[in-house]
């Protein structure tokens, strides 16, 4: 006895497009039918008629009713793309984010290519702000920090598939563990949200590590302590580049005023929010 066909491949994704009901319901349905498949999101727009067998349709749904909890799809697939890479993410790490691009952006402008440079990437989560780095400049020297043994692990591997070799993963609270020598940037993407904020009850952050998350009451913890510590590791002239929540700008400036950087610059991602913030390591800090 043969079981009946599924609906084409339009009709699963119109039907599971209506189930999650979110702004980005469609993309995410096509995501996920896609991991299912095996195959590229242009295989659904090329063979919108075609139907699929039981096991994948089943995979299909189990992965939609896990969105429609608020899973994130990132977790859902293991893959995430960031700066054109495709980068392993699990649990033990956050999703990385197209509003992080823009710190990659701000610092590959203050790293010339083609310089053999030092830089350190402190917290480095999945290892998405490093190996941008590394792809894009490698005869730069890459120190990739974080406290999270399960996180550095994720980092490293997705290193080795990449087959980036100048990027050296160490455990290390923010500066702590860093190697002797000056950098000639230091970059971070901390936990900057507030203890307390209504949005890590909503949303995939649900399902994201807390400890990436919150940085104390208001939400500056991390970056304070970022920004004392990168003086003593940075050479003079030497830039910070930390991204923050986009109510933050104008606080951050201060902190990096306070603490004696130069020619400290707010930047906004490409949403037109507020996300990153450099200062330049001055005489006599």
């Amino acid at each position: 006895m043969h079981r009946a066909a599924s609906p084409p491949i339009r009709a699963l994704l119109e039907q599971a497009s209506r189930e999650l009901g979110t702004d980005s319901a469609r993309l995410d349905a096509e995501v996920l039918l896609a991991a299912c498949l095996g195959k590229p999101r242009s295989y659904l727009h090329t063979w919108p008629e075609r139907s699929i067998d039981q096991r994948k349709l089943e995979c299909f749904g189990q992965l939609i009713r896990r969105r429609a909890r608020g899973e994130p799809v990132a977790h859902l697939t293991g893959r995430r793309e960031f700066w054109s890479l495709s980068l392993a993410v699990t649990p033990d790490t956050l999703v990385p984010r197209p509003e992080t691009e823009t710190l990659v952006e701000l610092a590959l402008e203050k790293l010339p290519p083609d310089t053999p440079l030092r830089v350190a990437d402190l917290g480095t989560g999945s290892g998405a702000i490093a190996l941008a780095i590394a792809t894009e400049r490698p005869r730069c020297e890459i120190i990739a920090t974080d406290l999270s043994e399960p996180a550095l692990k994720i980092a490293r591997r997705n290193a080795e598939r990449l087959g980036l070799g100048n990027i050296r993963f160490i455990k290390s609270d923010w500066c702590a563990s860093l190697p002797a020598g000056r950098f000639d940037a230091i970059l971070s993407n901390p936990p900057y949200v507030a203890a307390g904020d209504p949005h890590l009850d909503s949303g995939d952050v649900r399902f994201e590590p807390r400890q990436a998350l919150l940085a104390g009451p208001g939400g500056m913890d991390a970056l304070r302590l970022i920004a004392r510590c990168a003086r003593d590791h940075l050479r003079q002239g030497g830039w910070l580049i930390v991204e923050h929540g986009y109510d933050q700008g104008g606080k951050v400036m201060q902190l990096l005023g306070a603490e004696g950087y130069n020619d400290i610059s707010n930047h906004n991602d490409s949403t037109g929010l507020c996300r990153v913030t450099l200062g330049r390591r001055g005489q006599g800090i």
